[in-house]
């Protein structure tokens, strides 16, 4: 299959006319912009961070600044890439329908809603809560949109380049409810890094066919046989039994949650060995529905078994 160049890429967004939208149709067009539900996991995630840190008082008005600020610079982030990937996005048939590509809102509105939303987020953390959680924040977008979008076309290794942005928010939500860095961060950030592997690997293989039209190099793009994405799949799956178990062994959470952990992980695990098997679309399928049930399974576990 011929990949097109980013030339023919770019002609087919410069030809998308901008529609004349409604009011309300504007606001939805910014929500899909943000990837509102993409950003509501990094709320939960950054959410989780906060409450397994155990701040006492717990500041309700600390934590909520803290979502709020952190939503804003994962909106920011997410409008500054569709906005570089516009044309790339309009060649995919999963992403030709995004505000961009299809016109719903032109190019320089997304870059400047990009760029105000994305720094106010930092901001306002800054103002209000943590100067350490304003950097982290501000360093999740420049990576998301300096290092990572343009890895996209650039190399498979695009894949973990985006797990690090997606393994900062706990932490963000750690440092802002105690204002200082331990082990557990770094630990619920490890999780939330292993976890994004076999995630989105298994939707690059659904929709590797489609990802190659639109010029991205996921790891399918080189591996047409899936052996090697389904080898690492497994890996990284198997490496989240012990990671997501030390959080009892540090004393972070209970022995039931390292027990639900465990079980957790081998049910993610073997879901990734079934793909690594068949290397089939339907395997693909299931390890991304399993992938995306083990996340609030575990983070559940995490908050009702945080030790005392």
């Amino acid at each position: 299959m011929a990949i097109q160049s980013g030339r023919s890429a770019a002609a087919v967004y410069e030809e998308a006319p901008l529609r004349r939208v409604s009011m309300r149709g504007t606001a939805r067009a910014y929500l899909e912009l943000s990837k509102a539900r993409l950003s509501a996991m990094v709320v939960l995630t950054t959410a989780v961070g906060y409450v397994m840190a155990g701040p006492v008082p717990f500041d309700t008005a600390r934590f909520l600044l803290t979502i709020i600020g952190t939503c804003l610079a994962a909106w920011g982030a997410n409008a500054l890439n569709q906005w570089h990937e516009a044309d790339r996005d309009a060649l995919m048939l999963r992403t030709r329908t995004r505000p961009l590509p299809a016109g719903r809102i032109g190019r320089s509105a997304a870059l400047a809603y990009g760029l105000i939303v994305g720094l106010a987020g930092p901001a306002l953390l800054a103002a209000t809560v943590s100067p350490a959680a304003a950097v982290l924040a501000l360093v999740t977008l420049v990576v998301y949109v300096l290092i990572y979008t343009p890895t996209k076309v650039r190399t498979p290794l695009n894949t973990l380049v985006g797990a690090v942005v997606g393994a900062i928010p706990p932490v963000i939500g750690w440092v802002a409810a105690v204002e200082r860095f331990e082990a557990g961060a770094w630990i619920i950030g490890g999780i939330l890094f292993l976890w994004q592997i076999p995630h989105f690997l298994a939707l690059a293989w659904l929709y590797r066919e489609d990802y190659a039209r639109g010029g991205f190099r996921m790891l399918p793009a080189v591996d047409p046989s899936g052996r090697l994405t389904g080898y690492v799949s497994v890996a990284y799956s198997l490496l989240l039994i012990p990671l997501a178990s030390l959080l009892s062994v540090m004393q972070v959470a209970t022995w039931w949650y390292g027990l639900g952990a465990i079980l957790a992980g081998a049910g993610l695990t073997a879901a990734s060995v079934a793909f690594e098997r068949d290397r089939e679309d339907a395997a693909a399928r299931r390890l991304f529905v399993v992938s995306l049930v083990y996340l609030p399974v575990l983070l559940a576990l995490m908050v009702a078994g945080r030790a005392p």
